[in-house]
């Protein structure tokens, strides 16, 4: 490469043995071109199709990447920036670390620069993560940094590294769940049907209790936990408020003319639409049967999935897919289940808006002083005008033009 091919002057006869010894050279030459090329990637592959000989192609390479004093320069402080800004990264090993510490410190060294191993082991040490602290303190304290290697300190701090992992799982397999009941602890186990109690006298072991022993901390009495008491009360919703606040939520909203039977809360926590008013229903599958769960961990009974008729806002709006559940208080009216009906439903500066994606607008409320959304709803009462059997034929008979009975 360095020397090239030597191409013959155009008109020059060239004898067997010179025309041997240049196809030589030429076939030689085009066996470094392939080198090369297989060397390079393809964007720089493509700049250089065009050179005839191997000597170009290499002195293009050589005054592109390494042949330029500048270019060295420029690649250099590229790297004595990235070596500067190199910091460990939380989820980061010390193994992993090392190995970018190092790749950037080589490529200094190619480039001529002066990396030692103190250098090394000086910016590891100032850029490990907080718990790694009293390992620098004591490597610093015990050991003479100057003359560490790099394989030295990363042998040094592997092993601390696996002590801190080991630490973590023995943390985290100690913690269990549990209860305090006075001086002792009650740790659940379900997989062995059975709580382990610790008293303040460890020596004497651990005693296991069954469920006829345990007391609720609700109704005081032997046989479940707190949130299976079936004394809970049974009439809040998600958002978990007694019975005064709710009564103080009610006194909140405008409801002249209407009653609490009239509010429905627009509830982005509640999974379905609920009521307990079961004459709202237009159709009602009372063959449907679930359970609903509440914010206090109570569960609800739902006696059946219909189709609601409302008249909101002037406007009469049929509401698909509600539990019936009689004993809820308050109507709930989920979000979720609305916005998979193409609904829109937009909160923000203290109002929400239901949108329908042909009728437009059909919900516009405003947020109440407890910071909650509520729907009021008009007394909807279809009416069915009678008409007796023979006035009925009558009208037929006439409107068929006098069609026989038979025929009606």
């Amino acid at each position: 490469m360095e020397i090239g091919v030597q191409e013959p002057i155009i008109g020059t006869a060239l004898t067997n043995t010179q025309q041997t010894q240049h196809d030589d050279a030429k076939m030689k030459d085009h066996q470094v071109k392939h080198y090369l090329y297989q060397a390079i990637d393809r964007v720089t592959f493509e700049q250089n199709l065009d050179k005839r000989t191997s000597k170009i192609v290499w002195d293009s390479l050589k005054s592109k990447f390494g042949g330029i004093a500048k270019v060295k320069k420029s690649l250099l402080n590229t790297l004595r920036k990235d070596f500067e800004i190199l910091q460990i990264k939380q989820s980061e090993s010390i193994t992993e670390y090392f190995a970018r510490v190092t790749s950037v410190a080589n490529q200094m060294k190619s480039n001529r620069e002066i990396m030692s191993d103190t250098k090394v082991v000086e910016k590891v040490l100032r850029t490990l993560t907080e718990r790694f602290a009293y390992v620098v303190v004591s490597i610093e304290e015990s050991k003479d940094v100057s003359s560490m290697t790099v394989d030295e300190l990363q042998s040094s701090l592997v092993v601390h590294e696996a002590k801190f992992k080991r630490l973590e799982k023995d943390k985290n397999e100690e913690q269990v769940l549990h209860t305090s009941i006075g001086e002792g602890r009650i740790n659940t186990n379900r997989g062995r049907g059975g709580i382990s109690f610790r008293g303040s006298n460890r020596g004497r072991g651990r005693q296991v209790f069954g469920r006829g022993t345990m007391k609720c901390f609700k109704c005081h009495r032997p046989g479940h936990f707190q949130y299976e008491c079936p004394t809970w009360e049974r009439n809040a919703h998600y958002v978990e408020l007694d019975d005064e606040e709710e009564l103080l939520l009610m006194a909140h909203v405008e409801m002249r003319g209407s009653n609490r039977e009239d509010v429905w809360f627009i509830d982005s926590g509640c999974s379905n639409h609920m009521t307990g008013n079961k004459r709202w229903f237009v159709t009602l599958n009372e063959e449907f049967s679930h359970t609903v769960k509440l914010g206090n961990n109570a569960r609800m009974q739902v006696m059946g999935l219909g189709n609601i008729k409302l008249r909101v806002q002037g406007r009469t709006q049929i509401i698909s897919d509600v539990y019936d559940v009689p004993d809820l208080i308050n109507n709930l009216l989920s979000v979720g289940q609305l916005q998979e009906k193409d609904l829109t439903v937009i909160m923000q500066r203290g109002a929400c808006k239901i949108l329908h994606p042909t009728k437009g607008l059909i919900v516009h409320t405003y947020m109440t002083t407890n910071r909650m959304f509520v729907m009021l709803t008009e007394q909807h009462n279809d009416a069915c005008l009678q008409v007796t059997q023979k006035d009925l034929i009558g009208f037929w008979h006439r409107r068929f033009g006098h069609l026989h009975q038979k025929g009606l």
